[in-house]
């Protein structure tokens, strides 16, 4: 079974899939993380996030793997885990520049579809439902308010020791959507087969059962 959750950033979907594939004991991959670690390569590298040959000669060079955990997905480059590395502002702030490009875009969907093919499976991201796992048999798409969203990541930042002013974090989810929708690669869409579903006013295990339901329904 694939299941694919969608939805723009910090709406929830990482948290969501990782229970609901804990709970169901599929296998889960975060898309994300993976176009993050390639981020983290370019940065690492000192390539230009806009350099297309660059960062795919960085590809061909290095390796990069994903093991699922307890906690969900560790990811590693050449075999070192940068976990906690990809979550970093300057990651999170240019990742959106990466994963916009085309052939790096075509690798790695490449290797999602082979990741669900093996297995049963939970994948988030922005475009599963849309372009990785078209045929994917439960489609949801995760909303969250902008102010909403900008309070989670802020949490997530000072769990982190990182401090950022809730006001700078709503301006770059803002500019991180209209990057994310307007590529003209596999932008941010919902499927028109996905059930949405606005985690604004709603806690995480009231999203994981309205999502369990809607899983249960469609076995």
């Amino acid at each position: 079974m694939q299941i694919a959750i969608d939805g723009p950033a910090s709406a929830g979907k990482s948290t969501i899939a990782k229970l609901i594939a804990k709970n169901l004991n599929f296998v889960y991959c975060d898309t994300g993380a993976m176009y993050r670690a390639v981020t983290l390569l370019a940065k690492n590298h000192k390539i230009d996030y806009g350099d297309v040959s660059g960062i795919l000669d960085l590809m061909n060079k290095h390796s990069i793997k994903f093991l699922n955990t307890d906690k969900g997905q560790d990811v590693l480059l050449d075999d070192v885990n940068v976990s906690n590395e990809i979550r970093s502002e300057v990651i999170t702030n240019n990742v959106s520049q990466v994963s916009a490009i085309k052939e790096v875009r075509e690798q790695l969907v490449e290797m999602q579809r082979k990741l669900a093919n093996d297995a049963n499976i939970v994948m988030d991201g922005r475009d599963i439902g849309t372009t990785v796992l078209p045929d994917a048999e439960v489609k949801i798409f995760l909303i969250a308010s902008v102010k909403v969203r900008a309070e989670r990541r802020y949490k997530e930042n000072v769990e982190r020791g990182i401090n950022t002013s809730l006001k700078i974090l709503e301006d770059e989810i803002e500019a991180r959507d209209y990057k994310d929708s307007h590529r003209k690669i596999s932008p941010l869409k919902k499927a028109e087969d996905a059930i949405e579903v606005d985690t604004s006013d709603m806690s995480i295990e009231q999203v994981v059962n309205k999502v369990s339901e809607i899983v249960n329904s469609k076995k």
